[in-house]
């Protein structure tokens, strides 16, 4: 019986817009089965309030229960701005319920003192600062953040408006380089242009898809050692 894993969506764009989570899942996890869940008014909700309110948490913790109901063994959520309702969704659930940006926030820590934060969505700026912090706590270590709002350039990228997007973006890029050792992307919106801003930046480029889903068949992996384990156990008495 294969693996399965939830995908969480507030947006449309790794489903119809970017094929990138879709490949790199075939690649990473090709065994594993995938179920999609998906309410692209979550994001705009947020945007709108400029915070993550009651409602919003509490139809995060629905969807999650519902992917638990589903059969999932673990949750990937695609979706940075609404990183503070999984910390509320992982009480909920028995099931592992991994962040997008927990693998590259914690890999920037341990790379960088002064990190610099892209981010094309305002309500995905301040999450994602907050869950650096978080890892440079955890890690004893003192750092410096700096952040750069590419601003409509979310809008841009819905609208199908890809060149006015990567405009933005690699304008933010160019006015924070100098400030800082490493950028981290704060969303994956913006990850086929890590090459373009490496370039021109000549920093490090941090991106989440990859280094997420990469983890996330780390923890489908254990979760596969722990119960043959348990197996072993039961087989032995």
């Amino acid at each position: 019986m294969p693996r399965t894993l939830a995908l969480i969506h507030t947006s449309q764009v790794f489903l119809h817009v970017e094929p990138l989570v879709t490949q790199l899942l075939a690649e990473i996890m090709p065994d594993v089965r995938i179920i999609n869940i998906m309410d692209d008014s979550l994001l705009p909700d947020v945007m709108a309030e400029k915070k993550i309110c009651c409602a919003v948490t509490r139809r995060m913790c629905l969807y999650l229960m519902a992917a638990e109901a589903a059969g999932a063994d673990a949750a990937l959520s695609l979706c940075s701005s609404l990183g503070p309702a999984i910390d509320v969704v992982r009480k909920m659930v028995r099931i592992p319920v991994i962040k997008i940006d927990d693998a590259h926030t914690e890999r920037a820590v341990r790379e960088a003192k002064r990190i610099g934060v892209i981010a094309t969505a305002a309500t995905t700026l301040g999450p994602t600062v907050a869950l650096i912090k978080e890892k440079a706590a955890l890690q004893g270590k003192e750092i410096e953040v700096h952040e750069a709002l590419a601003k409509a350039a979310f809008e841009a990228l819905m609208h199908g408006e890809k060149d006015k997007h990567d405009t933005l973006v690699l304008g933010a890029a160019q006015a924070l380089a100098s400030q800082v050792d490493l950028i981290l992307f704060a969303q994956a919106s913006m990850t086929r242009l890590a090459p373009a801003v490496a370039k021109v930046t000549g920093l490090t480029v941090l991106t989440s898809p990859r280094l997420a889903i990469e983890q996330t068949r780390r923890v489908l992996d254990e979760l596969e050692t722990s119960s043959g384990e348990g197996c072993r156990d039961l087989r032995s008495d």
